[in-house]
């Protein structure tokens, strides 16, 4: 696992810390992929209600507070895939 899925998982963890209502991947190509469920945040490539793609900036820059992920989405940086009634939710608890 690298050290950006790590730092992700923790940073993702600090935000949703009692877990999320659905099943969300986020995929940073090149490092990998986290899941966020109900039971919280881990490593992991499973099916999700809701896939989220992004390079490892875009997606750094999302968990610091640094980009809006609306913002992301709209200019073609941020990538979603499936329900994006849970897209919106994962983007109210980042941003």
């Amino acid at each position: 696992m690298s050290e950006m899925i790590d730092a992700a998982v923790k940073a993702l963890s600090a935000k949703v810390s009692g877990g999320f209502d659905g099943v969300a991947k986020f995929v940073i190509p090149g490092e990998g992929a986290i899941m966020l469920d109900a039971s919280g945040v881990r490593p992991g490539d499973e099916e999700a209600d809701v896939t989220l793609t992004a390079d490892a900036d875009v997606f750094r820059a999302i968990l610091d507070g640094e980009m809006n992920p609306t913002m992301a989405f709209m200019t073609g940086k941020l990538k979603v895939d499936g329900s994006m009634g849970l897209a919106m939710k994962l983007g109210s608890v980042l941003g």
